[in-house]
């Protein structure tokens, strides 16, 4: 009785413990489970993009608010990112401790985060959370792919890790989808962190109830196919203790590769578009092709949804012809010439909305093609050094990546110098491409427009709350109405209002500064801030704009190129990563892989029979 009870002390102890620490799983698990756990995953990795890429979605409003100048936010991120690099090394202690409880646990501190960062109101505050996001994301970066790993053998792992690669993805268009269809109603963006931090908290309990992972028995051996669970059961097993220890001995010195390195810088090449566009995409829609806030976010939804997609797309064909190299060659020169694209539309700021869609949709296509496939490679090659030490190995690919990001972030504010006035005088912009926008159907000075205004350009006038440009949409009005000017002037008060007098000054001044003429702080006083304050202060914010504006196109152009660089390294890199490039060569390994796994399973099983003790029989 005494001993019954303490089983059911025991029972119950362990189920406590089962869900809050050992998480352990003895046998490989059926295919609906698997999925389960692999869905559990991608869905914990999407959120904590979601949370982290939330200021990209933001940071035309962000930085204002937090009167944060874009150099200070491009080192912010050189700080997250560096910070992230060395997490990175802890996520590879996943191999001794576990990778469960390190993505539960650090996906919890980052909801955390996210909602405090709803109370912050200085720039530091906001630096410090972000860091600290960035630490667990470190983290995290080598677990859930780890866990990704484990869970699929070979023959699935491209589309395994082009779910996983929906974590980046997924999270960024997330914060672009919920902005573009909540800023305009939920006025403070700190809302977008709420949001963000409450969904986050909802997948946490998700994954602390139902998240598992294998044992290290199971986990520390190469996978090729489900047909291999059976032998992998039998040879976990016979693993003690000791074997498991001796074989994640000296981690770090085991993964310091050269291959392995050099896969790891080739594709943090390639992805230094993707990570700027995940921070700064909106930025330059807004600063180049003059895009709101919202529209911009609407094109980074595209871009992001086309790139989720073919990410799983080009991750199963990978496995279906069982190479990843050729999808890496094809993804790499499709980038190049999709970014020679871009850096064309840079030179042309009237582009449509649907062409800078067009073009950033191919070029994620292109990303895709080659990032899922080498996800899949570079785990295999991981797995050919050291099965046991898989995340070790995507720890050193973690710590390589976020040192190129952040060193690309450390290196963009001397390239793009402009956008930090671009942003700081954004609400300026706006109202000044309100009135460019106007200026064909004013008045002159001695007879209306020919032209009706056009009832939006009426509004976007109406709506910006200052009187000089409200003044022009009541004279604009007036004139279509009455055809006559001295009615429509008269209308607004005459030469009696201000608003009127300063409008009279503003548009000489303003054509002479498009056209790069000197105008002096002076002059614009006298001849307009006097008579409409507003109007003069438009006109100072212009003298900084125009000059900035023209500048900002060849700075991105400068920056696009170097991302243009980075996918021509990693094409010629993909020539001294292992694996096939012929789908029959990979069939033939394949069956070769077979037949070993079957002969050895087949010796296992004669081992363990001539092991078993036998039964005695009446003659014995």
């Amino acid at each position: 009785m005494v001993v019954a009870t303490a089983e059911v002390a025991n029972m119950r102890h362990g189920g406590l413990w089962n869900a809050l620490g050992n998480r352990q799983l003895r046998t490989y698990p059926k295919t609906i489970p698997r999925l389960g756990y692999l869905g559990i995953v991608t869905l914990t990795t999407i959120m904590l993009y979601y949370l982290y890429y939330e200021e990209g979605a933001l940071t035309p409003l962000m930085l204002p608010y937090y009167h944060m100048s874009f150099q200070y936010f491009l080192y912010l991120l050189v700080a997250s990112n560096a910070i992230g690099a060395f997490s990175a090394l802890i996520g590879g202690l996943s191999d001794r401790l576990g990778r469960a409880n390190m993505t539960i646990y650090g996906t919890l501190v980052v909801a955390l985060v996210q909602l405090l960062i709803i109370g912050i109101h200085s720039k530091f505050g906001f630096a410090l959370a972000y860091c600290v996001i960035g630490f667990v994301e470190g983290v995290i970066l080598v677990s859930t792919p780890a866990l990704m790993r484990d869970f699929s053998p070979q023959m699935g792992r491209g589309a395994a890790m082009g779910f996983w690669a929906l974590g980046p993805t997924m999270g960024s268009l997330a914060a672009s989808l919920v902005a573009t269809h909540t800023l305009t109603h939920l006025h403070p963006w700190q809302d977008q962190f709420m949001i963000s931090g409450m969904v986050c908290i909802g997948v946490v309990v998700i994954s602390f109830f139902f998240l598992r992972e294998l044992s290290p028995q199971l986990r520390d051996q190469l996978m090729v196919s489900e047909a291999d669970r059976a032998l992998i059961e039998a040879k976990a097993r016979g693993i003690s203790h000791d074997e498991l220890i001796t074989a994640t001995t000296h981690p770090y010195r085991s993964m310091l590769r050269l291959d392995l390195i050099s896969s790891s810088l080739a594709v943090s090449l390639l992805l230094l578009f993707y990570f700027a566009s995940v921070s700064i995409l909106t930025l330059y829609w807004v600063v180049v092709f003059g895009r709101s806030t919202t529209d911009a976010n609407g094109i980074n939804v595209w871009y992001a949804a086309v790139l989720s997609g073919t990410l799983v797309l080009f991750g199963v064909l990978s496995d279906l012809l069982r190479v990843r190299k050729p999808f890496m060659l094809v993804g790499a020169v499709a980038c190049i010439v999709m970014t020679a694209f871009l850096i064309l539309q840079t030179d042309h700021p009237d582009t449509g909305y649907y062409s800078n869609v067009l073009v950033i949709v191919l070029l994620a296509v292109a990303i895709a093609c080659a990032y899922s496939p080498w996800m899949a490679a570079y785990t295999e090659q991981v797995e050919w050094h050291n099965p046991a030490l898989t995340a070790s190995g995507l720890a050193i690919w973690g710590w390589v990546l976020r040192i190129v990001v952040a060193l690309s972030f450390l290196v963009l504010p001397w390239v793009i110098t402009t956008s930090t006035t671009l942003v700081d005088n954004q609400g300026a912009a706006a109202t000044l491409q309100d009135i460019q926008a106007a200026v064909p159907y004013a008045p002159s000075t001695t007879a209306c427009s020919a032209k009706a205004a056009p009832a939006d350009v009426i509004a976007k006038l109406m709506a910006t709350d200052e009187p000089g440009p409200q003044t022009l949409a009541k004279v604009i009005v007036s004139c279509d109405q009455s055809h006559n000017l001295t009615m429509a002037v008269g209308s607004v008060g005459g030469l009696g209002n201000p608003q009127v007098v300063g409008l009279l000054a503003y548009n000489p001044l303003a054509i002479a500064i498009e056209k790069g003429q000197p105008v002096s702080d002076s002059e614009i006083a006298a001849k307009v801030s006097t008579h409409s304050k507003d109007l003069g202060n438009l006109l100072l914010a212009e003298k900084k704009l125009v000059p900035t504006q023209k500048a900002s196109p060849n700075e991105w152009k400068r920056w696009w190129w170097i991302c243009l660089g980075g996918q021509a390294v990693f094409g010629l890199l993909v020539f001294t990563m292992r694996g096939p490039w012929s789908p029959r060569t990979a069939k033939r390994d394949f069956e070769d892989h077979e037949r070993i796994m079957k002969e050895e399973l087949e010796k296992l099983e004669r081992e363990n029979a001539s092991s078993e003790p036998r039964e005695p029989t009446l003659s014995g």
